[in-house]
Order: structure tokens, then C-alpha cells, then sequence
């Protein structure tokens, strides 16, 4: 396995190359589309990874894979935090990176928020297995999350408590 840090500014170019790799092989993954991140400049890019903490996973082949952790500003919602556009390159797959990368944002999040939020398409049973290990319970399931051409996807709504007391 690759080692994973937190990706800066000056890793910009390889976050897009990459980011925009899972929206185009799996666009009912994310709620972001390939269409419109593709329309943003590098600089766009470069603004996401100074506002989130984005953790990527490199190897000899550069970037492999990443997850983002948001936390908003709003006082009332400051409290939880959302895992948000974990992908790993197909080609790296079944090392151990997205187990890695989810670590990363749990501990990144740990002293930041109490509850730590995610939403991952019904269908893929492996990354929820990979979540539920992580400690992530369901909650819910959004039946119609997203809309892929004429086509609905579910969406199953995970939480990680970090702050055991509540």
C-alpha cells in the first residue's frame, strides 16, 4: 500500500486527473458529475483541497486514491463533519488504500466534530462493508439520492459517533 498524507495546493493537478477519473467510471457514486467538475479550472481544484481536508494515497504511480472530509461553518451544524468522495483507481484496488484513506479522515475528524456523516450507494456492498467496519451504522436510506440520466440510485446514510458520550 501506497502511503496516504493530506493533499495541499501543489497536488491540485493529480486531485482533478483523479477525482475526475471516479466521476467518469462511476458517476452514480458520487453527487458531483464529471460534467461539471471538468468545466473547473485548476484553481478550483487548488480552492477544495485549501477548504477540506482531502487525504490522498500515493504510490509509484502517483495518485491512487483520496477521501475528503467537509465540516460546515453554520454553529448549528459545526458538531458533524461529512466523509465525502472516496474513491481508490481500479488498478489499486484490494491493497488496503480506501481502508487507509477512511482512517485518515476518522482521524482527522476525531478532534474536530462529533459525528462523523456519509452516503454510499446501495449497490456497493463492499464499500459499505468497508464503512461498517470502520464503525459507521445506517441510519436511513434515500431511495431516489441521485439521478444518473433517467436512471435513480439509493443512497444508504451512514454515521460514525466520535463523541461516545452522546
Amino acid at each position: 500500500m501506497g502511503s496516504i498524507r493530506r493533499l495541499e495546493a501543489q497536488d491540485a493537478a493529480a486531485f482533478r486527473a483523479l477525482r475526475l477519473d471516479g466521476l467518469a467510471r462511476h458517476p452514480e457514486a458520487f453527487g458531483a458529475s464529471w460534467e461539471s467538475e471538468a468545466e473547473q479550472p485548476l484553481e478550483w481544484f487548488s480552492a477544495t483541497l485549501k477548504t477540506h481536508a482531502v487525504f490522498g494515497a500515493q504510490d509509484g504511480d502517483g495518485l491512487v486514491g483520496a477521501a475528503g472530509l467537509f465540516m460546515p461553518d453554520s454553529p448549528k451544524l459545526r458538531h458533524k463533519g461529512t466523509l465525502w468522495g472516496a474513491y481508490v483507481r481500479p488498478d489499486a484496488r484490494g491493497k488496503g488504500i480506501g481502508t487507509a484513506l477512511i482512517s485518515a479522515v476518522i482521524d482527522h475528524a476525531t478532534s474536530r466534530v462529533e459525528d462523523l456523516n456519509l452516503s454510499v450507494g446501495a449497490t456497493n456492498t463492499r464499500a459499505i462493508r468497508r464503512y461498517e467496519a470502520a464503525g459507521f451504522m445506517p441510519y436511513g436510506l434515500e431511495p431516489r439520492a441521485l439521478k444518473v440520466g433517467e436512471q435513480y440510485h439509493a443512497e444508504v446514510l451512514m454515521i460514525l459517533n466520535l463523541n461516545r458520550s452522546g
